[in-house]
């Protein structure tokens, strides 16, 4: 089983993100947990082991590793990298959690196809397209990791967003780039809703069908961000709980 998450930053992807891998171990699949999003930290909300966390690179910054994996320092380089040993080596495990930090898509002229980049498509078409494992790439607003070969191995995409006009329109944007890669099933999170209200505008903007959860707002998830000792937020455990078992309906395996 293969997840993507999207949503623009602030709305709590990431926290959905690490919900949903939690769930997903809890129920006894071996779960590769991708941070491609740099600026949020998967692992520090999934709750790995902070010492491990601060020596965890991301597989982006890795300049040696990567002249290597595309060999050398010299013009040309290989597009298609051998990384399996990078799923291996450069992890953190916890339980049925394993660990990875890839670090964000280098930006570029549109002829650009940098060494940085093809090790970052290799990585994702081997946690897609290779692994049996089941795989939650947890990205920015943009999908960038993800190309037309390596979308293919998307079981379903899940869009994170807040009840309001920006965070909806950034959805559009991101299930039509979805669509264009042919990712056929993409999924509505609504988060931090308030009222009933909130909801209603919610429905009103995408179509029912495509909304598989909304999670109400919880000050608990605050008050566990600034570090302060609070039970686990039982609603959002609750409502990701739902949508986990409505993922694994869908699309379990």
């Amino acid at each position: 089983m293969k997840i993507a998450v999207s949503g623009k930053g602030g709305v709590g992807k990431t926290t959905v993100s690490a919900g949903l891998v939690k769930f997903l171990a809890g129920n006894g699949y071996q779960v590769y947990a991708v941070d491609a999003d740099p600026d949020t930290s998967l692992g520090m909300v999934l709750g790995l082991p902070e010492e491990q966390l601060a020596s965890q690179q991301p597989i982006v910054d890795m300049r040696e590793i990567i002249a290597e994996k595309t060999g050398g320092e010299g013009a040309f380089f290989s597009l298609n990298p051998d990384v399996d040993d990078l799923l291996e080596e450069y992890i953190v495990e916890y339980g049925n959690i394993r660990f990875l930090k890839m670090g964000a898509v280098k930006q570029g002229g549109s002829s650009c196809y940098c060494r940085e980049n093809s090790v970052l498509n290799a990585l994702v078409g081997a946690l897609l397209l290779d692994r049996n494992e089941a795989v939650l790439l947890d990205m920015g607003a943009g999908i960038e990791h993800l190309t037309r070969g390596t979308a293919k191995g998307v079981d379903i995409m899940l869009v994170v967003t807040e009840p309001s006009k920006v965070s909806v329109q950034t959805t559009r944007v991101v299930r039509k780039l979805a669509g264009e890669l042919g990712i056929e099933n993409v999924k509505i999170i609504g988060n931090k809703i308030r009222h009933e209200r909130e909801k209603e505008f919610l429905y009103n903007s995408f179509p029912k069908e495509d909304i598989i959860g909304l999670i109400e707002y919880d000050e608990a998830i605050l008050d566990k961000a600034m570090g302060l000792e609070v039970q686990e937020p039982q609603q959002l455990t609750r409502s990701i709980s739902e949508i986990g078992k409505r993922i694994l309906k869908e699309v379990g395996k």
